[in-house]
């Protein structure tokens, strides 16, 4: 008996030394599977995180990014805007599909006198050195002779603008070749002698200069220089299409004005200057401009006034307060191109 109950009992403790190990073994395991699926649930908790995080931070640079361009596009507008001398409406008020970026433009039919185009006809506005086609009116008017000579004295010399010139005090040229270099590249010295050498001084040259204005009908022009650095000398678009055709009738004002080059030896120093028109595009051969002048001054902007022949049509073109270097060389290609795709504009007008 004894000996069985013993023998049981070996049995049973053989069996517990079996199953107590895997039992052991099983938990370890368990407890194993839980710690990985707790670690594999952190690291998907931290993994969303982060993808809310990096999502987020890509929100925010997003939004600082569109502000930041948002900024720059106001930036700019504004500074444009501050460039513009016409505070009225910058849109063509005809022919929509004609885009200019000057302030205010006037292109006319030469023949008729009908308007092709035109935008911010009517705003008066500086005009810079455009002033310079009436003072070769006034002085041609006069009947000064043109093989007088003239010296440039300090007079001459502007004060206002503090602007340079190669034509020095001195220099000793005639009449004609003053109004030359005045005209074709817009020398300021060159246009206050023709006023101070004229009867009368300058101030009668000036007033002289308004009463031809009113003559032409340009009712919103007022001159107070002969060079057109004085800022209070305006006009409109409209009225410059009036002075554009009435210099059209002077040989001169045709032949100074669209000249190329002019050079000639200071009585000075003994050395040679060549001067150059302010217009390229009487260089151009595919233009055929009888009257040009440019202008400039801050408080104008780039100006450009031609009278120039479109599909066998003269033409006056009128450009003010261009914002940027070659913004009134291009608005005026921009409307030669224009007139020639589109005939049917000067037809129209005629």
């Amino acid at each position: 008996m004894l000996l069985r109950l013993s023998a049981l009992l070996s049995a049973l403790i053989a069996a517990s030394l079996v199953v107590l190990p895997m039992q052991v073994e099983a938990a370890q395991s368990a407890k194993k599977t839980a710690s990985s699926q707790s670690k594999a649930k952190k690291k998907a908790v931290r993994t969303k995180q982060v993808r809310k995080q990096i999502a987020k931070a890509k929100s925010s640079k997003t939004r600082i990014v569109r502000k930041g361009k948002a900024r720059e596009l106001a930036y700019a507008h504004k500074r444009v805007s501050k460039m513009r001398i016409a505070r009225v409406s910058a849109q063509p008020s005809t022919m929509d599909e004609l885009a200019l970026f000057s302030s205010a433009a006037v292109v006319v039919n030469a023949l008729s006198g009908e308007r092709i185009f035109e935008k911010n006809a009517r705003a008066v506005a500086p005009i810079a050195s455009i002033t310079k086609l009436m003072t070769a009116i006034v002085a041609l008017d006069m009947h000064l002779p043109l093989h007088e000579p003239i010296t440039i004295t300090e007079e001459d010399v502007d004060t206002l603008k503090n602007s340079s010139s190669r034509l020095l005090v001195g220099t000793t040229l005639t009449r004609g070749e003053v109004m030359h270099l005045a005209l074709m590249s817009s020398e300021n010295r060159a246009a206050h002698a023709l006023a101070r050498t004229a009867p009368g001084g300058t101030a009668a040259f000036i007033a002289r200069m308004n009463r031809t204005a009113q003559s032409l009908g340009m009712q919103n022009t007022r001159f107070l220089d002969p060079t057109g650095l004085n800022s209070g000398n305006v006009a409109t678009a409209e009225d410059l299409i009036r002075l554009v055709q009435a210099s059209n009738h002077y040989p001169e004002i045709r032949a100074y004005s669209t000249s190329e080059t002019y050079s000639f030896i200071s009585s000075v120093n003994g050395r040679e200057y060549q001067f150059n028109n302010t217009n390229p595009l009487v260089k151009n051969s595919t233009w055929e401009i009888g009257v040009s002048k440019t202008g400039y001054i801050s408080e104008a902007g780039k100006c450009l006034v031609m009278q120039a022949v479109i599909n066998d049509t003269p033409v006056v073109i009128v450009l003010l307060d261009s914002a940027g270097k070659l913004t009134r060389i291009g608005d005026a290609n921009r409307i030669k191109r224009w007139l020639e795709t589109s005939p049917a504009a000067i037809l129209r007008a005629g």
